[in-house]
């Protein structure tokens, strides 16, 4: 699998990850082990609702039309929806913008027993904030460390943090761009708006690359994840989230009383 997980203060160039990766794996066979995972997945969901000791937060940030709804949709497809969050971080209002930038990010911070999945998050205070300008780099430069303290904050409190970055190519954005035109369905996802996000792709792919090396930390690490084939992203993905909750060494509590004793009447 090619999964890219990042260090702490490693420096990457996205330019020199391949999006059309998909580490020899062909498309039929994935189908097969994300389904699969998706009944393990349900399994270990299962586990850490009862055991109620740890909860887990997916962060996944992308490009436009990069597959953060997509990722959810398939992925959880199999999971308690009790036992799940699911957060959409827009532009913030006014009440937001009248707190500091992580005040509407703590709340919706899952609980021990919960997974909590960000569709974007965070990360956006110091992406769209820093590629549109919207404040000056003073403000926005501290808030790497912010970021980092708040994320420990979360771990030391029983929260494990995955950070996902769904890796697409700009050829790919425009595929997937265009198919929203073509396709009157999908005429309701499609915002004018994207057209300028994509014409500063290269300042975004600057800021996610600064990102990566100031904010994936042994706690709280950022994950590269070839995305142009959604598939082999779901794969990915699922096998990372599978592999970190089976890491907890979640068990089923004990009953509060003698189970064999019991007769029923």
């Amino acid at each position: 699998m090619s999964v890219i997980k990042i260090k702490s203060n490693q420096r990457v160039k996205l330019a020199e990850i391949d999006p059309e990766d998909t580490g020899g794996l062909e498309k039929q066979a994935a189908k097969g082990i994300l389904a699969k995972n998706i009944e393990r997945l349900a399994e270990l969901q299962e586990v850490l609702y009862a055991e109620g000791k740890h909860a887990l937060l997916v962060v996944l940030q992308a490009m436009d039309a990069g597959g953060k709804d997509g990722t959810i949709r398939s992925i959880m497809s199999g999971v308690n929806p009790q036992g799940v969050s699911v957060t959409s971080f827009k532009a913030p209002t006014a009440e937001e913008l009248a707190h500091d930038f992580l005040w509407r990010v703590h709340k919706p911070v899952p609980p021990r027993g919960m997974i909590g999945i960000f569709n974007r998050s965070h990360y956006e205070d110091v992406l769209v904030v820093r590629v549109k300008n919207l404040v000056p780099k003073a403000i926005w430069q501290p808030r790497y460390d912010h970021i980092n303290n708040f994320e420990q904050l979360l771990v030391d409190s029983g929260v494990t943090i995955l950070k996902f970055y769904l890796h697409i190519s700009k050829e790919e954005q425009k595929k997937r761009l265009q198919s929203r035109l073509d396709q009157p369905e999908k005429h309701w996802k499609f915002n004018p708006a994207d057209l300028g996000e994509r014409e500063r792709w290269d300042d975004y792919m600057q800021a996610f690359e600064d990102v990566f090396e100031k904010c994936s930390t042994k706690t709280a690490p950022w994950y590269i994840i070839p995305a142009n084939k959604k598939w082999y992203r779901n794969v990915l993905i699922s096998e990372t989230i599978i592999k970190t909750l089976e890491s907890l060494d979640m068990k089923f509590p004990e009953p509060a009383a003698d189970l064999d004793k019991i007769v029923l009447k």
